[in-house]
């Protein structure tokens, strides 16, 4: 058979074996029309609601669905669908409600909801078994379960720096479809962001990172290591990225959906077009060129926040070598010299600084530096001090 043919041949298993999959796709994505929350919406006020009235009549309480999920952050789609999907709420009563009249009605839930099954496997929660997912608990139970803490009693520097952001982005996404009592929204609220010393804190961890590896895109480079280069570059994007959702103040999401969550930033557009030529760029020179041009905008964008000392954010040559950087430990300097928390100052000295003066911090859980990770005898003292 000649190559054309073979290649038409090809071609058509290619498009048979696509419509395969896509009909598997249907088959099992019965609604895939429907997100996540507006499936949960809908069962709450038709089959759910109904259900709860019965049960507790006047009881103040309060419906939501809240934390791990893709859905939770809005992200789901048809291929979402393919397990632990279904409509699932949180009820929370307050603590001296009794729940067994309302879960003996919750028993009767029906077998299905717009297609999909009330009762299915979510392997997150309930040991995986198969049952409906309307999770009755108090709201002090459910974030102290998750984070340690009721945020309505106050977030301590410990919990801030021990939670990470994708936890709070689900605590704080969601929907809540009822709260007349204010059960969630206090909690809720509470969670928005960092306090802003912490924020400054946080900030300065950020940059710290940016700092400890921006030279390397040069260094590695001009050996003519490019795969090393390449690395290195992606390291940087990355942390780039995640010093954008800090500026804009949004919590970021866990990895499967940072990408398509910084897009929807404020500040996306600016610098998106350079972190996307950083990393496509065939040469070391384009993306040191295109990461200084992304870290320069972000730097910008930091000294308008005013949380610290505006620093000029040219980039400038890396010592006396032929390398490009923002000099991102600037920030990290200038954002540590306004903290006025006094815990926060215990914590930066507990770590203390490079010989060249340069804090080394700790930082969030989320982005634990070079300097410390390095230093095994901070370890437990940064344990201690933290939680």
């Amino acid at each position: 058979m000649g190559g054309g043919a073979q290649s038409s041949a090809n071609h058509g298993s290619k498009i048979r074996i696509g419509r395969i999959w896509g009909s598997l796709i249907l088959m099992r994505s019965p609604a895939k029309s429907i997100t996540g929350i507006e499936l949960s919406r809908q069962f709450y006020e038709s089959v759910v609601r109904p259900r709860i009235t019965a049960a507790l009549g006047a009881v103040p309480h309060a419906v939501a669905l809240l934390g791990d999920g893709s859905e939770v952050l809005g992200f789901d789609d048809a291929v979402s669908t393919d397990h632990d999907f279904g409509p699932r709420l949180q009820l929370f009563l307050p603590l001296e409600c009794d729940p067994s009249p309302l879960a003996a009605v919750l028993n009767e839930l029906p077998a299905q909801f717009k297609g999909f099954p009330v009762r299915y496997r979510d392997s997150d929660n309930h040991d995986g078994d198969v049952q409906h997912q309307v999770d009755i608990t108090t709201a002090p139970e459910f974030f102290i379960a998750i984070l340690g803490v009721d945020p309505s009693t106050g977030m301590s520097l410990g919990n801030w720096l021990s939670t990470p952001t994708q936890v709070l982005a689900t605590l704080t996404g969601g929907e809540v479809f009822f709260d007349p009592t204010n059960l969630l929204g206090d909690r809720r609220s509470a969670l928005r962001w960092y306090p802003p010393n912490v924020w400054r804190y946080v900030l300065a961890s950020a940059w710290l990172r940016i700092s400890q590896g921006e030279s390397f895109v040069g260094r590695t480079g001009a050996t003519g290591d490019d795969l090393g280069c390449a690395l290195v570059t992606a390291q940087l994007v990355r942390d780039l990225v995640r010093l954008t959702f800090l500026i804009d103040q949004r919590w970021a999401p866990y990895t499967k959906w940072l990408g398509r969550a910084f897009t929807e930033l404020p500040h996306s557009p600016g610098v998106a077009p350079a972190l996307a030529t950083a990393l496509t760029a065939s040469t070391w020179r384009e993306r040191e060129t295109a990461l200084c041009n992304a870290s320069s905008a972000l730097g910008e964008a930091t000294n308008l926040l005013g949380l610290a000392e505006t620093v000029d954010s040219t980039p400038r040559q890396f010592h006396t070598r032929d390398i490009r950087v923002i000099g991102a430990e600037r920030f990290t300097q200038a954002l540590i010299e306004a903290i006025t928390d006094r815990q926060l100052h215990k914590l930066v000295s507990t770590v203390g600084t490079r010989a060249d003066g340069v804090y080394q911090l700790s930082g969030a859980i989320d982005q634990m530096n070079v300097d410390v990770l390095n230093r095994r005898s901070q370890w437990a003292t940064i344990a201690r001090g933290l939680w």
